[in-house]
């Protein structure tokens, strides 16, 4: 895939109390709104809101890659430790390949801020040629990760065939080997 080809991403809110009104999602938009201010390429969001349901996360993952055609996809809530937090279970289950150093890369993040970040149980995986990203579920937590791990996102991307993703290096310096940036 060409330099300015569109690329898609997939917001994906898990949350029961957000997904029956009782409260409004303030995560799906603050990812939306570092993808604003961040990505210098084409790009486009489809957002998606669903109970804390192991097998509707799946189906609406697996929806998002194969209907909607998402090269990347940001999972937010249902990471932690309670009885209904089943983001990453759903994530492992609908990927080929798990990158355990994304979630690794988040808590650690995450530890400089709060003690509490040894609970998240945040993972990333790929299926097919998308790259899926469980994300905690604070505005605030969402932003500190996003900052420092969005970084390797454009060329992980790159290496599962999705479209070559640019971002502001004032924002966020995308790395990529020198073979393989393009001018």
């Amino acid at each position: 895939m060409g330099t300015g080809e569109l690329c898609r991403f997939g917001i994906l809110t898990a949350s029961d109390r957000a997904s029956s009104g009782e409260y409004e999602d303030l995560s799906g938009p603050a990812i939306e709104e570092f993808l604003k201010n961040t990505l210098s390429s084409p790009w486009e969001v489809v957002r998606e809101l669903v109970s804390d349901e192991k097998s509707i996360i799946e189906e609406t993952l697996i929806n998002l890659v194969e209907i909607k055609n998402c090269s990347v996809i940001l999972t937010t809530g249902g990471t932690g430790p309670a009885i209904r937090d089943v983001t990453p279970e759903a994530t492992i289950s609908v990927c080929e390949k798990i990158l355990p150093g994304f979630g690794e890369q988040m808590r650690s993040i995450s530890l400089k801020y709060v003690p509490t970040a040894i609970l998240s149980r945040q993972t990333a995986g790929i299926r097919g040629e998308t790259l899926i990203i469980n994300l905690p579920g604070s505005p605030r937590s969402i932003r500190e990760i996003l900052d420092e791990m969005f970084a390797a996102v454009p060329y992980c991307v790159d290496l599962i065939g999705g479209p070559y993703i640019t971002t502001h290096p004032e924002v966020v310096d995308s790395f990529r080997p020198a073979h393989a940036r393009r001018e």
